[in-house]
């Protein structure tokens, strides 16, 4: 007896976790012609045909297989022929899905989907605008082991084809509209894939801002607050509308499950609102998001083995171009775990940065000014007086001669050299800031060694020789970024201007053809 209720304990507390993941599976198209589809998933084009078909569906399957989630949210099915075969699919090989969900907005080329392993009671569609071209999302009300819980399975525009800021807050407003409408203490989770930055309020080109700064993900969904991520702090003392990104809880350096080219970014989601963490019904349980990221799903360069078309023709080989993401909720009240990185921004100078080797939480640089730039590297200082800083291929957002609030999300010493290969701007605080009193110039580079690295030095002429500069009875060695032109041994020559960067030892370093020029 005393065995028989260990055992109904044990199954209490394992029926009181389950997970909820979001995958955009990228076009899991059928072989058959409706004539919404994409041009590359026309049967008979680019050798996509039902053997193709066969094979996509199985990696799909696959993916899902592994993930095993008890409730996941997909993007880019094509119509509930394709989603069928996938949960048919899925119970030949053991991965059953007995409830399942599809939008069917009329004409698109993609629907969103959920599958379940709790009971649907109901699902209905929030229609953010008639256009094909704009996914309806889909609203799914279930129960788990009796207690109801909402989720949302959204598709935002995309950015390409100059996607606008404002075709995402159409959605996030469609959809912030029909939470206000929730009763209050309503349990519920926003997955999918948002087509936004976990940062987008600091991070959106100015190319797609067309609404004065305000971003669908940050400001209609109420993710941020202070030019940073709300954290658990600050959820738990929230009001209705404000939502918690599952994203804080990784470190920068992991925040990313999609690729293009080689931009990793975060645009995949699950937002939380406050009922997940107020110790009442379904709780988040801390510490349990994470990226699925199998060694199938990535290649050996560490990118995403996305779905291969090659030469214009569909190989059969790859998966998607999203990587899953997967959370973990409880019926236990949400406890904070001290072993789960907690977002939060500590405000620190340059020199802070130099006696770390990694940061375990955001910095915020406060008035920085970009003293030189070139392409998307940057040498950013606080005052003429104090250490600057190499940008390493972060930059491309700033402006030299700016000053800025910026955030550092990750740091690395490359051989000595110290970078800040992550950033965010926090604040855009001036422009056209006269830089002259940053630069640094043949007269004063008798600082202490340490104080040298990651300076801009201008106007020096010298000799050079055995890839070395000698100038002012000293010498540097010196490398060239280019290989145009480059002078032969004991030409003058005047250097514009140059980086004194790090390479095992100090050496000046010259980016550009313009930054130098040979006198002699």
């Amino acid at each position: 007896m005393r065995f028989l209720l260990f055992l109904l304990s044990l199954y209490t507390i394992l029926q009181a976790d389950f997970s909820v993941a979001s995958y955009n599976v990228e076009n899991l198209f059928d072989a058959k012609n409706q004539g919404t589809e994409y041009d590359d998933y026309k049967a008979g084009a680019r050798n996509w045909n039902e053997h193709m078909a066969q094979i996509k569906l199985n990696h799909t399957a696959e993916v899902i297989c592994d993930i095993n989630s008890d409730i996941i949210g997909l993007q880019e099915i094509e119509n509930n022929h394709v989603f069928n075969e996938l949960i048919s699919r899925l119970e030949q090989v053991g991965c059953e899905y007995k409830y399942s969900a599809i939008t069917s907005k009329p004409n698109a080329p993609i629907q969103v989907a959920l599958l379940s392993r709790f009971p649907i009671n109901y699902q209905r569609e929030i229609i953010v605008s008639p256009s094909p071209k704009v996914r309806n999302i889909l609203e799914v009300y279930l129960e788990v082991d009796d207690k109801p819980l909402r989720i949302f399975v959204n598709h935002w525009k995309s950015k390409s084809k100059n996607g606008k800021e404002s075709e995402r807050i159409r959605s996030a407003t469609a959809l912030a509209n029909r939470i206000s409408q929730l009763p209050r203490g309503d349990e519920y989770i926003i997955t999918g894939d948002l087509n936004s930055r976990h940062d987008a309020p600091n991070t959106l080109e100015a190319k797609l801002d067309d609404a004065n700064g305000r971003t669908a993900i940050g400001d209609v969904m109420n993710t941020y607050k202070d030019h940073h991520l709300i954290n658990k702090a600050e959820i738990l003392a929230s009001s209705k509308g404000a939502h918690y990104n599952l994203w804080g809880e990784l470190p920068a350096s992991s925040r990313w499950n999609h690729q293009f080219f080689s931009d990793k970014s975060t645009i995949d989601h699950i937002l939380l609102p406050q009922t997940l963490f107020d110790k009442k019904g379904i709780e988040y349980k801390d510490g349990t998001f994470m990226v699925f990221s199998p060694p199938y799903l990535k290649n050996r360069y560490g990118s995403i083995n996305r779905w291969k078309i090659n030469k214009g023709m569909h190989a059969g080989r790859g998966y998607s171009d999203h990587l899953p993401i997967k959370a973990g909720f409880t019926m236990t009240p949400f406890k904070l775990s001290s072993n789960v990185a907690q977002y939060k921004i500590t405000k620190q100078p340059i020199e802070y940065l130099y006696a770390q080797d990694m940061i375990k939480s955001d910095i915020l640089l406060e008035n920085a000014v970009v003293i030189w730039k070139r392409g998307s590297n940057a040498i950013i200082k606080q005052s003429p007086q104090g250490r600057g800083i190499f940008l390493y291929k972060c930059a491309k957002q700033l402006n030299a001669g700016s000053r800025y609030d910026l955030l550092v999300h990750e740091i690395k010493t490359y051989h000595g050299l110290k970078e800040i290969t992550h950033l965010s701007i926090a604040k855009n605080k001036a422009s056209n800031i006269p830089v002259k009193t940053f630069i640094l110039n043949a007269n004063n580079l008798d600082m202490p060694i340490a104080n040298r690295q990651n300076e801009i030095i201008q106007n020096i002429s010298g000799i050079y020789k055995n890839k070395k500069i000698y100038f002012s009875n000293r010498s540097l060695p010196i490398f060239f970024k280019t290989r145009a032109a480059l002078p032969q041994d004991n030409s003058k020559i005047k250097i514009s201007y140059g980086h004194l960067g790090y390479y095992k030892k100090l050496q000046l370093v010259v980016y550009h053809k313009k930054d130098f020029e040979i006198l002699e």
